[in-house]
């Protein structure tokens, strides 16, 4: 469970400083380094996703504070996740002292080392800063790790033939050998409405991956799945807002539209909003735009950021999809500026494709960071912008306690 803490007091006369707190959660031993205004510990307690709307209130609140004293390059470094195959974990170390918010873990095999690694990366990082260890470990075709993670079946497979108190126990049994190995975030589970049984491919991106084909047994069976990953300690980033079932094609391919907005708000919107009543911490945005709210991909529209932020009340963390994806080249947007527009849009951490080599995923990464920065020097991305997202990624596995100041207090006559 996450937990904040507040210290308030009485005060008659006093000297005040404000001081903050960052208890960042990790399998790691424990570490604790302290200045004049910020500790950072990491301790092996598990972490849970709390149902406290005042907590996570809180909790950003804090993070807030933490992040506004960050340099330019922490801030944008914070935004993005470096993909990276997992036999390549422990090449990591750069991004791990450069302060980058997650790794996206591709591959099915994990190397030899792996925990080992992974633990002694979360030693490196700012302030000991716990980073996201992500990947998709969806079920059936789409599985990573597999010498280390459990294996699921297709999402379709767990719909037709488990309740979803077994589906519960599966997004668990999945959540505690991800987090035994370091893994804390799923990109799952698939909340898109598409009962069609084809594996995903140009033509269809979900298949197989959906749970169903109907909208409320769909939102049933991946909340079920969220709630597994959640009790497991894992983060669970449900995906793709605002629902890619029914689309023309596949987003990683090219362009590609969602079902009429009127339609998906009583069909693909569904599932969203019964994850987001239900605690979700994390969601994903597709590349996918929609007819009727948006002409750009969803990963870059502010008008899609502001149906999930506004109309379903979301508060917590914003994932894009994979910004490398053909839906955004063929606007002739490489990843930086797609990553820029994206953060400004108001989405919180940026993700791209499948890594060539260590090496040009953290050149990637670093120019993804520069044009960011380059944003918001120009003026054209406010401070307080990447600020906002900066905080969420924080927050999403970091426990930040702000205690509103420690006061020295002198009593008059």
């Amino acid at each position: 469970m996450r937990r904040w803490t507040t210290f308030a007091g009485s005060v008659i006369l006093a000297s005040v400083v404000v001081f903050c707190t960052v208890v960042a959660i990790s399998s790691a031993t424990t570490t604790t380094t302290t200045t004049t205004t910020t500790t950072t510990t990491s301790s092996p307690t598990t972490s849970t996703t709390s149902t406290s709307t005042t907590s996570d209130t809180v909790n950003l609140s804090c993070a807030l504070q933490v992040v506004a004293t960050w340099q330019l390059p922490r801030l944008a470094n914070e935004t993005i996740a470096v993909s990276v195959n997992a036999l390549d974990v422990g090449a990591m170390g750069p991004a791990a002292r450069a302060g980058y918010g997650a790794l996206l873990l591709f591959g099915s095999t994990a190397s030899s080392n792996f925990v080992a690694d992974v633990a002694a990366l979360q030693h490196e990082t700012p302030n000991g800063d716990v980073m996201m260890i992500m990947t998709d470990q969806e079920g059936g075709g789409v599985e990573r790790l597999t010498n280390l993670v459990a294996a699921l079946p297709w999402a379709q497979t767990m719909g037709k033939n488990l309740t979803a108190t077994q589906i519960t126990a599966e997004g668990l049994r999945v959540g505690r050998s991800m987090k035994s190995a370091g893994v804390n975030t799923d990109l799952a589970p698939v909340l898109d409405v598409d009962g069609r049984s084809v594996e995903p491919g140009s033509r269809d991106p979900d298949g197989y991956r959906s749970f169903s084909g109907v909208a409320a047994t769909a939102a049933l069976d991946g909340v079920a799945f969220m709630k597994g990953l959640n009790a497991a300690g894992v983060t669970s980033v449900v995906k793709h807002f605002p629902g890619l079932g029914g689309a023309t094609g596949n987003t990683d391919y090219g362009p590609a539209a969602t079902r009429p907005w009127p339609v998906l708000k009583v069909t693909g919107l569904v599932p969203f909003e019964a994850a987001v009543r239900a605690g979700a911490s994390a969601v994903m945005i597709s590349n996918a735009r929609v007819p009727g709210l948006s002409s750009l991909p969803s990963s870059i529209s502010p008008a899609v950021i502001n149906v999930l932020r506004h109309q379903l009340g979301f508060k917590g963390l914003i994932v894009t999809d994979s910004l490398g994806a053909g839906a955004l080249s063929a606007l002739h947007l490489s990843v930086p500026v797609a990553s820029e527009m994206a953060i400004d849009a108001g989405e919180d951490l940026v993700l791209a494709g499948t890594p060539a080599s260590p090496g040009a995923s953290l050149q990637l990464a670093h120019l993804t960071s520069e044009a960011i920065q380059g944003a918001v020097t120009a003026g054209t991305l406010p401070l307080a912008t990447l600020q906002a997202a900066a905080a969420q990624t924080l927050a999403s596995e970091n426990i930040v306690s702000c205690p509103a100041a420690t006061s020295t207090t002198t009593t008059v006559g």
